[in-house]
């Protein structure tokens, strides 16, 4: 895999300008989301199995980390800690590039042994962080 710093070309999409609208619109979402005290949604897996699901407690994680409780975040969801913390520094990347108009970072190769290996990688984290997941939280 091959990174490369550039600027934006005349015409161009502005990915970061796409990524960060989409980022802060979900915050958005979630903030009226609570503040209009809708119901929480409802895991159709927990219902029907009573185990937690790959992504179950990434909900609470994300509003135990808005909270600034670390360590209840990194317990309801590992996996989502982690993402909602890349997410973070991915939203100054892209604040700072915006801003400032600095070059862009971009994939510019990528092999299929690489993107295979990547969504190996993927899958393998979403199994352990499910198995941590059953073993931390056992059936009601």
């Amino acid at each position: 895999m091959r990174l490369i710093c550039r600027p934006l070309a005349p015409g161009e999409t502005d990915h970061e300008q796409l990524w960060l609208a989409l980022s802060i619109g979900s915050v958005l979402l979630l903030a009226a989301w609570l503040t209009l005290h809708l119901p929480w949604p409802v895991c159709v897996f927990h219902a029907l199995t009573g185990h937690p699901c790959p992504t179950c407690g990434a909900t609470r994680a994300a509003i135990a980390l808005l909270h600034g409780d670390v360590g209840t975040a990194w317990h309801w969801n590992p996996l989502a800690f982690v993402v909602y913390c890349a997410l973070a520094l991915g939203n100054v990347y892209l604040l700072i590039a915006i801003a400032t108009g600095a070059p862009r970072l971009r994939v510019a190769q990528i092999t299929s042994t690489e993107v295979k290996f990547l969504r190996g990688l993927a899958v393998v984290l979403v199994l352990a962080n499910w198995l941590y997941l059953l073993s931390a939280n056992p059936p009601v």
